[in-house]
């Protein structure tokens, strides 16, 4: 699941099964590693360095480290110059040109949508463990990622997506004999991003994207619609604003009084963010999270330090360490290089965008309640039969992953 994310590459439903221009052109390509920044750095009026502005890595960078790279920590020129060319054909090729098929029903968007930039120096995001993967998970969490997978599976199993062994259902087979699963809750809270599980009970069981809704920390950034985060400073205090997918905003405050961590009965979707300062760094510990938040099976547990300093006038980087000895055998660490971007060209900053699932939720449970009594009716086949997810699930893979 991992190979799936990188910086603009979370793998993403319905829009990954639409894209159909290629890659746009930069300007410049960032250097291997970030520049060297004296100590004087900006300044905030109150004596704070100042990180204000807004930010987003202006490279694809995937979060785990191909295989095919090994111990390979950066790409040499030519190989990002070869990257660029396969995925510009890679994403020239528009699926929905077979017309009528389920990919072509489920897409809806092409790239003018999107966000595809130019391969970045980084072979991956991860830097620790130093093979630029994921540590191995723990066999409890195998267990749990198993259960999710097999009722996931259970769902899907009479649909056309098993019975033509597609690539969505993976590890299951087909069986003609609907599963008595339909009628009962998943395993735990289906938190999955863009994972739907294949019936319309209620909100939940579609992904977060369909409610505008994000998982939160960490940020890795994404396919649809890029991800950047505006920075604002007060004295005693930092607000961080992300706008990421389709407008799909949301905001965190990170505490700065140096007053310790919510009890830990109250949880939060995004955390609980208390920061101080080392020298230039903010240094910021994230802890409280909601059991219905989902890092690679990480949830309740999931525990960040952020460290974000800045390395030049425009430039910020920022690394966070990640460990939960619930899910994974070891923390691992990612990096990642910001650029400001312009405040003139971005002075109209309006709230999130993300609407469409105030409207189109509501339609979704209808309409499955209208194919559900039209088959008790005798007129359609049972909607349990219908694969509502694999026509909008990404089956296709970038060659930078």
């Amino acid at each position: 699941m991992g190979d799936r994310f990188s910086t603009s590459m979370v793998t993403v439903a319905i829009a990954a099964a639409a894209v159909s221009t290629a890659i746009s052109v930069l300007a410049t390509r960032t250097s291997a590693q970030a520049p060297a920044f004296s100590n004087t750095a900006l300044k905030t009026p109150w004596g704070e360095p100042d990180l204000q502005g807004i930010w987003t890595e202006e490279f694809d960078t995937p979060l785990q480290r191909p295989a095919r790279y090994a111990n390979q920590e950066f790409f040499t020129e030519a190989q990002q110059q070869e990257l660029d060319k396969r995925r510009a054909a890679h994403y020239g090729d528009d699926p929905r040109q077979q017309r009528g098929s389920a990919v072509d029903v489920g897409g809806a968007y092409n790239t003018t949508f999107l966000t595809i930039k130019h391969t970045g120096a980084r072979t991956s995001m991860i830097v620790d463990p130093p093979t630029g993967r994921l540590p191995p998970q723990t066999p409890q969490a195998q267990r749990a990622a198993a259960a999710d997978r097999e009722f996931f599976l259970a769902l899907l199993q009479s649909t056309d997506a098993c019975k033509n062994k597609e690539p969505v259902c993976a590890g299951g087979k087909y069986d003609p004999t609907l599963s008595p699963r339909f009628s009962e809750p998943p395993p735990r809270y289906h938190a999955g991003n863009v994972a739907r599980l294949n019936r319309s009970d209620g909100p939940e069981d579609d992904g977060l994207s369909d409610r505008c809704l994000r998982s939160g920390l960490p940020e890795f950034g994404s396919l649809f619609g890029g991800s950047f985060r505006r920075i604002v400073q007060t004295p005693g205090g930092i607000s961080i604003f992300y706008d990421v997918n389709q407008g799909q905003g949301w905001q965190r405050n990170i505490v700065m009084n140096g007053s310790p961590h919510l009890p830990a009965n109250i949880r939060q979707w995004f955390g609980d963010s208390r920061g101080h300062w080392q020298g230039d760094t903010l240094v910021v510990d994230v802890t409280n999270f909601s059991p219905k938040t989902d890092v690679f099976g990480s949830r309740e547990n999931l525990h960040l330090v952020e460290r974000w300093t800045p390395t030049g006038p425009k430039t910020l980087a920022y690394e966070v360490l990640i460990e939960d000895p619930t899910v994974w055998t070891r923390p691992w660490t990612i990096k990642q290089e910001f650029t400001r971007q312009s405040d003139e060209e971005n002075r109209i900053y309006y709230e999130p965008r993300c609407i469409e699932g105030n409207y189109g939720l509501p339609g979704l449970l209808h309409g499955r309640r209208v194919q559900e009594r039209a088959f008790a009716e005798g007129r359609g086949p049972d909607p349990r039969t219908t694969d509502s997810v694999g026509g909008v699930e990404s089956v296709r893979q970038d060659p930078l992953q």
